[in-house]
């Protein structure tokens, strides 16, 4: 089989995906050179032992290492030094292959190939790959201000009480919106965390940054009218990305591509009480999912369009729209585990998938 086929059946075998295009070809040409991709076709996504790796390979440990070294230094594999050993690991596709090469700038022309190739591949396979079947892989976060007045909030429903959990903050650069380039909302608003923040740090594709500065972070997103989106779990966030629909590739999924489980949508949704409201139009201007109309007396919500991100609640000057939660509220996996264990179930890739992680 060609190194590359090889390659992305093994990548395929994550429950983010990566299914056959002749897009992704490309790409993978582009991150992986043949000699590259002669070793990230023994490698898993839990990172493993320089030496293992090699030994795999049936290469010597220095040419593995050098290999490994570049394809770090691109952002294209993780890696780490645990117990003074270092220690590699493959990247999905989505958050990973896609974003990171993103993160310090679009400044070269095999950038901008990557951009044309990445779109080209979300229309053609990835956007609806990466979606739930049923269960997503990211999930909408309520801004904070929408929840301040709401009882009984659980940490992970809550922006700044997901965040809290964390040991080890970094912001970076947006990815979609460097590779899209579609509007001018801000950029370096993507929060990775712990041991992913701190592989992009030693990199220099991101920067450390304290709780404060994240929740800085934040409160700049929703003023800018953006959607907090993390993963799918309770409990802890991986990342925190601050999306737009025009350039977001997971927002695009459900906006453009029309695929419902896209992204998990948020516990809660938003309310209008009529006799509050002056219909003067700005929940209608934030809302990114065009869910709400202005009638001749009051803002009117499609309830089965809102994602429950908040960023109406947080705007409306009469108070006259909150966030309450939803009758039917969506089914979070308790870890990250479990999300992505249920989702490969689902996609069909389960056993594939623990093969690749047994490694």
């Amino acid at each position: 089989m060609e190194i590359y086929e090889k390659l992305r059946e093994i990548l395929d075998a994550h429950p983010s995906g990566a299914p056959k295009s002749k897009a992704f070809e490309e790409i993978l040409r582009i991150l992986f050179t043949q000699e590259e991709a002669a070793v990230a076709v023994h490698m898993s996504f839990k990172d493993k032992d320089l030496a293992d790796i090699a030994q795999a390979c049936g290469i010597p440990i220095d040419e593995v290492e050098k290999r490994l070294e570049r394809l770090a230094d691109k952002a294209v594999v993780y890696a780490r030094v645990k117990d003074d050993r270092k220690r590699y690991g493959l990247l999905p596709t989505i958050p990973g292959l896609f974003e990171f090469p993103f993160m310090k700038g679009k400044d070269t022309l095999e950038l901008e190939r990557l951009a044309r190739l990445w779109e080209e591949y979300h229309a053609d396979a990835m956007g609806i790959a990466f979606a739930g079947n049923p269960t997503p892989l990211a999930r909408v976060v309520p801004v904070y201000e929408s929840l301040k007045a709401q009882t009984n909030v659980l940490p992970y429903e809550e922006v700044r009480g997901f965040i809290q959990k964390v040991k080890y903050y970094a912001v970076t650069n947006c990815a979609c919106r460097v590779s899209m380039e579609k509007c001018d909302k801000p950029r370096e608003v993507c929060l990775i965390f712990d041991a992913p923040g701190r592989f992009l740090v030693e990199r220099g594709y991101a920067k450390e940054i304290s709780q404060n500065d994240a929740i800085r972070v934040l409160d700049r997103a929703e003023e800018a009218g953006l959607v907090h989106i993390s993963n799918n779990s309770q409990d802890r966030p991986n990342f925190i990305c601050n999306c737009c629909t025009c350039c977001c590739t997971v927002m695009r999924g459900r906006t453009q591509l029309k695929h419902p489980h896209a992204f998990g949508i948020s516990s809660y949704e938003s309310r209008v009480n009529p006799g509050n409201c002056t219909a003067c139009g700005l929940c209608q201007e934030r809302c990114p999912m065009t869910a709400i109309v202005i009638g001749d007396e009051a803002a009117v919500i499609a309830g089965e369009a809102c994602i429950g991100c908040g960023l109406c609640v947080s705007t409306c000057p009469t108070e006259a729209i909150l966030l309450v939660k939803r009758t039917a509220e969506p089914v979070i996996p308790v870890t990250v585990q479990e999300m992505g264990l249920r989702a490969a179930q689902e996609k069909g890739k389960l056993d594939k998938f623990i093969e690749i992680m047994q490694r």
